[in-house]
């Protein structure tokens, strides 16, 4: 029996440094320059050491408060002990014999585990990858398998991975798209309920003009005898924190039931807690037929899952969907462990509560900050999207660039998301503590008064 390591905790929110990066994490950035390909992009110049909880540390000793949680990957936290505990016991029995080859408890017991959780009605399965875009790959195959169909539509706005087809349904041109080409065809877009910047009278007037275009186009350009599935997250996370009405999902609900389309929900980023639900799903009342889970269900380890409606998930045939690595052991403790942490430490309270304290703080920014043009959020998923002005709502994506950069100097991470990439979004672990939460809100009030 190997000797346990768990990470330990790390001193609060501080900078040493004259200047963010320190000469130590200068170094390995020139490194990362000289041997890792430009393509693989960098939000931070942060080298990181350690982590715990809220708080990175890098090389240098600084210390940040991170309210990127690896792009939602990170709910319950860094390093939590329990999940660490679950690695390093898995690593002493079985690493990875491939499941397509030897099956394995953790897959199993994990797979159930989703089905029984995952919202909506009847029966469930699921099957286990190492990505998002895997996982939205392969909702697509069994969703054109099931209905014997190929067309897929997908929403403005949308981010659903860097592979071919996930790509394909992504709408931001750059930096994921440009210069990829041909994409894969038969694939479609339909608008995206930005309430913020509707076209059809507003948030106020709502007529709900966005899901009758949809229903005109499948009248009109698109066939619904071949469209095999509809994709749809119910936050859109990439592109700006863009909350979906339950209305709306509920109609592109049921004009899928109605037509023989798979309805597949992308809970990729919005999963697992980050909701103050485990799935944005059930805040809305939806009922997929297919959802698409994968960053923080395992913490930092590679997983990711399909779970879906057992007689749409058995349309495949063995061999058809799957893969070498997908479901590893080390991927399927982990995720276990997550599922056992949100229910343990009241994860979705602790959601809800960071929720509050966003929303509070965030529209009193926009009271005394013009720039600011929306507020929006759900849990601990919240966003600020800026604009030039109020009037025209031009977006304003360079003071995004400031803001980030100053907080940065101040030990605490944020990041932009966007069409526009004028949006600044919050995914702070859940764990983050009402004192951090202040701090980070502190530093970034100062960062917008410094950058206007």
């Amino acid at each position: 029996m190997t000797e346990k390591i768990i990470i330990g905790e790390i001193p609060a929110r501080k900078v040493i440094t004259k200047t963010i990066p320190g000469n130590k994490s200068l170094e390995w950035i020139q490194k990362r320059q000289q041997y890792v390909p430009k393509g693989v992009g960098n939000i931070t110049p942060v080298v990181a050491k350690t982590a715990k909880g809220a708080l990175i540390e890098d090389l240098d000793g600084n210390v940040f408060l991170d309210f990127a949680a690896g792009i939602g990957m990170q709910n319950i936290g860094h390093g939590h002990g329990a999940v660490i505990e679950a690695i390093q016991e898995q690593t002493e029995n079985l690493l990875h014999p491939c499941f397509h080859v030897t099956m394995y408890e953790g897959y199993i017991k994990l797979a159930e585990k989703l089905a029984k959780k995952a919202p909506g009605t009847g029966e469930k399965k699921a099957m286990l990858a190492n990505s998002g875009a895997e996982a939205v790959e392969n909702a697509i195959k069994i969703a054109r398998k099931y209905t014997g169909k190929t067309g897929v539509i997908s929403l403005e706005c949308a981010f659903h991975g860097r592979t071919y087809m996930a790509m394909t349904l992504t709408s931001k041109v750059n930096p994921y798209k440009n210069g990829f080409g041909p994409y894969v065809p038969e694939t479609y877009k339909i608008p995206s309920a930005y309430c913020y910047r509707c076209p059809y009278g507003g948030r106020e007037n709502c007529k709900m003009g966005c899901l009758e275009r949809v229903k005109n186009l499948l009248k009109g350009e698109l066939s619904p005898d071949n469209i095999a599935a509809l994709i749809v997250e119910p936050i859109q996370g990439e592109g700006g924190f863009i909350l979906q009405p339950p209305a709306f999902l509920k109609g592109l609900e049921k004009i899928c039931k109605e037509n023989n389309i798979v309805f597949i929900v992308d809970e990729i980023q919005s999963g697992f807690a980050r909701t103050g639900t485990l799935f944005a799903s059930e805040g809305c009342g939806l009922d997929p037929d297919l959802m698409t889970l994968s960053k923080s269900l395992g913490a930092g380890i590679p997983i990711s899952a399909v779970v879906g409606k057992d007689e749409i998930m058995d349309a495949p045939g063995a061999g058809e969907i799957g893969g070498t690595y997908g479901g590893s052991p080390l991927g399927c403790q982990a995720a276990l462990e997550v599922l056992k942490v949100i229910e343990t430490e009241n994860m979705l309270a602790k959601a809800q509560r960071i929720g509050k304290q966003l929303e509070k703080r965030l529209q009193s920014m926009k009271k005394d900050f013009e720039v600011i043009g929306d507020v929006r959020g759900v849990g601990a998923m919240y966003a600020i999207e800026f604009v030039k002005s109020r009037e025209t709502k031009e977006p304003y994506p360079e003071i995004v660039k400031k803001i980030t950069d100053y907080a940065l100097q101040k030990g605490v991470i944020f990041i932009s998301a966007g069409i526009y990439s004028n949006v600044l979004r919050f995914l702070p672990p859940l764990v983050m503590t009402e004192e951090q939460v202040e701090d980070g809100m502190d530093v970034l009030e100062k960062a917008i008064k410094k950058s206007l």
